[in-house]
């Protein structure tokens, strides 16, 4: 990833290499100590916590560089659990929580897995739709040169699995944003390797989400989706970002999960508030709105090519 010119002065690559080469052959207690290091080169000094405000610039700074290089325009987010499992899987684990519950009836653990298994035996076919609705946005957004509509998810498993995969199943590139959890999970294995990033800072990724965003999808998740889909509802209700469809798969779901009414009535917000978002069911309902969206309005990147039927 090198974008230098010509230059009179040695590259920083190079200075490293020099740098190094010299350390190797004289190793001497002042070309050892912490202090001689380059500072760019500086592990230690770069993650010192004075050091926050160049690690969050170069946070924003690498990824955009990237999908600058690749020419991605916008993009359609996708947000969803990473529990959502196929429908194959989940059926799998269905059975195997009733067995468990019928083998142990007093155990309140193995009777609550199996509310949970069935659960999301009845939500694992947001995975197909996830799936579908990738594979459609993807067929039409990407040509050479700018490329427009690039799905975008967190990287990790269930939901976010399902729209990098439908992307791949189109022969098509998609994003994913990582981010370093205690518990770290493998970004999922259909993501395009050259734009899978991975972020210490939420605030920076969500930053990363909403830059090229042309539309935000919300599957049935927890709360990082409920958490993504709010930041996005208040930033677009407060004007600091422009219009988008912001769509949430799965109306019975999303009602029984937030009262959106009940906001209303207590006045905590604005009847046209609601306007922002549309209840969708189907992957081709979905990809529909979008292009109903924008068919007389402006792409919020100048350089997007209109949406195609």
């Amino acid at each position: 990833m090198s974008r230098e010119g010509r230059s009179r002065f040695p590259s920083a690559a190079e200075d490293k290499r020099s740098h190094e080469a010299s350390v190797a052959r004289e190793q001497t207690p002042q070309t050892l100590s912490p202090s001689y290091r380059l500072a760019f080169t500086d592990l230690d000094f770069l993650t010192d916590r004075a050091l926050r405000p160049i690690r969050l610039q170069l946070e924003l700074l690498k990824p955009e560089l990237l999908l600058q290089e690749e020419h991605i325009v916008s993009t359609v987010v996708v947000f969803g659990s990473a529990r959502i499992p196929e429908p194959e899987v989940a059926k799998a684990r269905l059975a195997a929580a009733e067995k468990a519950a019928a083998a142990h009836p007093d155990d309140a653990a193995a009777q609550q897995a199996l509310k949970v298994a069935r659960n999301v035996m009845d939500t694992s076919h947001f995975y197909d739709v996830a799936r579908e609705f990738a594979r459609l946005v993807s067929s039409h957004g990407q040509q050479s040169g700018n490329r427009r509509y690039v799905v975008v998810t967190g990287g990790g498993p269930g939901i976010m699995e399902a729209a990098n995969r439908g992307a791949d199943d189109v022969g098509a590139e998609s994003i994913g944003l990582s981010i370093v959890l205690p518990h770290e999970q493998a970004p999922n294995r259909y993501i395009t390797p050259k734009l899978s990033f991975n972020f210490h800072y939420f605030a920076v990724r969500k930053m990363h989400f909403l830059i090229r965003a042309e539309a935000l999808t919300c599957f049935p998740g927890g709360f990082g989706t409920l958490d993504e889909l709010f930041e996005a509802l208040t930033l677009i209700q407060n004007h600091k970002i422009e219009p988008m469809p912001v769509l949430l798969f799965g109306e019975s779901w999303w009602r029984k999960v937030v009262n959106f009414d009940a906001l209303v009535d207590a006045g905590t917000i604005s009847p046209h508030d609601l306007d922002i978002i549309r209840f969708v069911e189907t992957a081709e309902e979905g990809w529909q709105h979008i292009i109903d969206f924008y068919r007389n309005r402006p792409p919020h990147n100048r350089w997007a090519a209109a949406p195609t039927e």
